[in-house]
């Protein structure tokens, strides 16, 4: 059996009393105490989360934006330095090798993707990103801070962030520390993600939870935030079997793209774009008060089976059962069908994604 590793901010999560789970290979806190709470807490004030087990990957060359576009059809070249993009890794047959976050940097691009994919992020980098210098940023660590209090955590420890609006990034600094701060995260909140030297990230996380408007937050509310949100995590609502298309994601793939066919399975998600896929996404609502959860399958209403469940919690904004699911895309919103939960059959109606709004700050 492998060490799981342990990021910089573990023994800053132990004196918080976390829950400590295994995750992708690291020690990661689930929670600190309570789901709920740390979950309104963010929607309400700003959470610190440690996402340092996830991969940051920079790509050093001047054109490394556009050799990535052969694997990805997200437009990439026409980033701006200190500009982001959300965008998908694809194969060869459409599906999803990894959703990631991408920044241009002054020398190259930056790449976040998911701890459980690092091995086959590098290994898919580096088939196809030749003459590239690929560098995994391990003496980085990466936190965010993510609820409407974020900004004026960050302007109280002299960060000038003010200005920043979502999807940038800038390079700044704190107590002599660089810090390349983003306004981005995964919860749907406005908020901040920072990399600093892995050595300072304590010190880093202990001066923001000085404050009273910052909690430490684990993996169990980030899923339930990112879930409310309507966001999709690889693993449960994204794989290689999926695409762009079909995962509700066509506004990742470039307008300027879409007619060229030069990136890693075009001929399938351009197919979907112009004829529509054969299933999708949608956001599920639960009848009652019993979550369903992904795995759980979908019927129709004389029980043949027609989809399945890939997301699903309690909501705790909602205060309601939520969940995401692909079905067959000639059903609609509004329509009913039902999730076979361990023997019990619960209704689902087909509702909008997300299921509480985003509050980027654009």
């Amino acid at each position: 059996m492998s060490v799981l590793l342990q990021t910089p901010l573990f023994d800053v999560h132990t004196k918080n009393n976390a829950k400590i789970v295994p995750f992708a290979g690291w020690q990661m806190p689930i929670d600190f105490g309570s789901v709920l709470q740390e979950h309104a807490w963010t929607r309400s004030k700003a959470g610190l989360f440690d996402v340092s087990h996830m991969a940051i990957i920079d790509l050093l060359a001047d054109d490394a934006a556009e050799v990535v576009e052969k694997i990805t059809p997200a437009s990439l070249s026409t980033l701006a330095v200190g500009q982001m993009r959300y965008g998908l890794f694809t194969n060869d047959e459409g599906g999803t090798v990894d959703d990631f976050m991408a920044t241009q940097l002054h020398d190259g691009l930056r790449i976040i993707s998911n701890a459980s994919r690092r091995d086959e992020v590098l290994a898919y980098l580096s088939e196809h990103v030749t003459q590239t210098d690929i560098a995994e940023r391990k003496d980085l660590a990466l936190v965010a801070l993510q609820g409407p209090s974020s900004a004026e955590v960050l302007i109280s420890l002299g960060l000038d962030v003010a200005d920043m609006r979502f999807m940038t990034s800038k390079s700044l600094e704190v107590d002599g520390t660089a810090i390349e701060v983003s306004r981005s995260g995964y919860t749907g909140e406005d908020g901040f993600e920072l990399a600093v030297p892995a050595g300072q990230a304590e010190q880093l996380a202990l001066r923001l939870l000085d404050h009273e408007a910052v909690k430490p937050v684990g993996l169990g509310a980030r899923d339930t935030l990112r879930l409310e949100a309507g966001l999709c995590l690889y693993g449960n609502d994204l794989d290689e079997t999926v695409s762009p298309v079909e995962a509700g994601l066509r506004w990742t793939i470039g307008k300027d793209r879409r007619g060229e066919g030069s990136f890693a399975g075009s001929q399938r998600i351009i197919s979907e774009l112009l004829d529509g896929p054969s299933r999708k996404r949608f956001g599920l609502a639960p009848q009652g008060k019993r979550p369903v959860r992904h795995g759980d399958t979908l019927h129709d209403s004389e029980g043949q089976q027609i989809g399945v469940v890939s997301s699903g919690t309690f909501g705790p904004t909602v205060k309601a059962p939520i969940a995401m699911g692909f079905l067959p895309t000639s059903y609609a919103l509004g329509d009913e069908v039902i999730a076979h939960v361990r023997g019990t059959k619960i209704p689902c109606l087909l509702t909008t994604l997300p299921f509480v709004s985003h509050n980027y700050c654009k």
